[in-house]
């Protein structure tokens, strides 16, 4: 590492390393390993790679990086945390990175360490094979779409995988055998007369994907037009009418448009500059909630996004990873009418293009004569409305034009062919003006149409590397073994049991409904009670006999009740007590009985209780 200057604390420049050019590193002849980054696109060639990544079922190896690696940024909160110490948990080899795909979250260091195992004999395989065979070759190539679909997008909650042909469902399921067995049952053989795209209409989304115009479900539209430096998308309103105002119904269907932009992106693997046009909103808050719709709905994208926000002419700029070539780049061939520009001339514009050509042409010197071959339409549109322009350029330049209708041309094609002096007597004794017509293209000469797959491909020298060791099993709960039919039967038959046997409800207590004459006869006597000096605390109260006088022995036939009163207006609860009429005065207790049952007041016994406590 170098030295850092203590006092200016900058690099000294004896300090600062050396670059090291690629003609340090390579020499002619040398053979490296190399992975294609990017494939060949258009004008520009494929990308190669000296940085090797392999991809398992919860980790990517980096065999020679070991600077990279981590946990996928896809992953946050604590499983992110979780995730690192699950990789420090692994036994990395020397010089390697690995990271850790979104499918090993919550996944046990053992099954972690069971794909990193089979990632190393991968690699061993590579390095050996490498120094078998002579350069250059092909050592290895990842497996088919059928089995890196499986590999990359099976989750827990999808309940099968229907294949329509038996040697993708063999493969398929010898995949699933070996990397996750405990999921082999989900993938079935598809044996209906039905096709299966249609019976699951997945055709028509096929041909959505391919349409440059999509509709939105609440009247507006989405175009996407491909340019040479990026992809531009308009928002249209059209039809739509949802909203209140003007503003409401543009926010409504940007939200909507954002939703559909991101899953379009996805299904036609859509990467580079993306440009997107929205509906102007005057709403900065309507401005910040689309971008941050648009940030939401992309955090599920496997590639790497970047967004930036909305300008002043209400455009959005973002970028997207190109994984590999578009939906339309691998599906579609430069149109050979208009080569890839997407529009041709007019018949008017062509035809006097071609008489402006031939002009040119007649000027040269020793030109005796000018054939022009054009499409039918153009021929007739030369022959009728600008014969008169065709005459006076043979008049001028003292030459003889030819005008060949030809059946197999469309505009804008043209054929133009000048014949000097010295040539016009061979051409006039050969053969007559109509048989210089131009024969169709031969289909297998085509320079338009271009194979989709060489005829022989290479066969990689490293297939068939499978594990050594069984899957790790992981023992699930009851509850997650079963299937979503049986989980959501148990819940309803358990509902349907609660209602059939209900718990029982806590006894509440009643109180007593009180006629109009008690009503009345209690209201007086809280009046009077008001001026007596008993001290109360609680509502329901009796007197506690332990703090009393001695009372004499009641006489037979003689009966006397004392009574207490509160502040509130509510039924009193007694109980039967005598006091002393000559005993000093003392400050009752109150204690709360709630059980003692209620007396009727009377005008004699609150005479007596008043003259007692007195």
């Amino acid at each position: 590492q170098p030295k850092v200057s203590e006092e200016s604390n900058e690099l000294s420049e004896d300090n600062i390393p050396e670059r090291r050019g690629i003609k340090d590193v390579l020499k002619e002849g040398q053979d490296i390993i190399v992975q294609v980054d990017k494939e060949e696109r258009g004008n520009k060639g494929a990308a190669l790679t000296t940085f090797i990544s392999l991809a398992g079922r919860y980790l990517v190896l980096m065999p020679n990086n070991p600077r990279a690696g981590g946990v996928s940024r896809r992953i946050e909160g604590e499983d992110r945390s979780e995730a690192r110490e699950a990789l420090s948990a692994l036994s990395i080899p020397a010089g390697m990175g690995l990271i850790l795909r979104t499918a090993g979250v919550n996944k046990t260091a053992d099954e972690l360490q069971w794909d990193l195992e089979y990632l190393l004999q991968l690699w061993q395989a590579i390095e050996s094979s490498a120094l078998l065979h002579p350069a250059p070759f092909l050592i290895y190539q990842e497996s088919n779409v059928v089995v890196r679909a499986i590999r990359d997008y099976l989750r827990e909650d999808i309940s099968e995988i229907l294949v329509d042909d038996i040697d993708i469902y063999e493969e398929a399921g010898g995949f699933m055998q070996q990397v996750m067995p405990q999921h082999v049952n989900k993938v079935k053989l598809y044996q209906d007369k039905v096709p299966l795209f249609t019976r699951y209409q997945i055709e028509s989304q096929i041909e959505m994907a391919f349409q440059r115009e999509v509709k939105l479900p609440s009247g507006g539209a989405i175009v996407l037009d491909h340019a040479e430096a990026l992809l531009s998308i308009d928002i249209n309103s059209a039809r739509a009418t949802k909203g209140v105002d003007i503003e409401e119904t543009a926010l409504t269907t940007n939200m909507e448009a954002v939703d559909e932009i991101a899953r379009q992106l996805r299904l036609r693997d859509l990467g580079g500059l993306v440009v997107i046009d929205f509906i102007d909103m005057l709403s900065h808050k309507n401005q910040r909630e689309v971008e941050h719709r648009i940030k939401d709905v992309l955090k599920m994208d496997r590639a790497r996004v970047q967004v930036g926000r909305i300008s002043r002419f209400g455009l959005l700029e973002m970028s997207r990873q190109r994984l590999r070539p578009s939906l339309g780049e691998s599906s579609h061939i430069v149109c050979p009418r208009c080569c890839g520009q997407g529009s041709i001339r007019s018949v008017e514009s062509l035809s006097l293009s071609i008489l402006r050509l031939m002009e040119e042409q007649a000027m040269k010197e020793h030109t005796a004569k000018i054939i022009a071959q054009v499409p039918v339409t153009v021929a007739a549109y030369l022959l009728n409305e600008k014969r008169a322009a065709v005459l006076q350029i043979e008049d001028r330049q003292q030459i003889n034009i030819v005008l060949i209708p030809n059946p197999n041309m469309e505009t804008p094609m043209y054929e133009m062919q000048r014949v000097r002096q010295d040539e016009n007597k061979e051409l006039a004794s050969e053969k007559a003006s109509y048989q210089f017509i131009t024969p169709p293209l031969d289909p297998a000469f085509d320079n338009y149409s271009t194979p989709l797959k060489p005829e022989e491909e290479d066969e990689p020298a490293v297939k068939g590397v499978v594990h050594t060791t069984p899957p790790v099993q992981i023992k699930k709960s009851q509850a997650a073994q079963q299937g979503l039919i049986k989980r959501l039967w148990n819940r309803l038959f358990r509902q349907n049991t609660l209602k059939k046997n209900p718990k029982p409800k806590p006894p509440t207590q009643t109180r007593p409904r009180r006629s109009k004459s008690a009503k009345q006869k209690r209201s007086r006597n809280a009046s009077k009670a008001r001026s007596t000096p008993v001290s109360t605390t609680e509502s329901d109260f009796s007197v506690d006999k332990s703090v009393l006088p001695e009372t004499p022995e009641k006489k037979p036939g003689n009966s006397s009740r004392s009574t207490a009163y509160g502040h509130r207006s509510r039924r009193r609860k007694y109980s039967d007590t005598d006091t002393n009429s000559t005993a000093p005065s003392q400050t009752t207790k109150i204690v709360n009985t709630p059980k003692q049952d209620p007396t009727e007041i009377t005008e004699t016994a609150v005479s007596k209780a008043k003259e007692k406590v007195s």
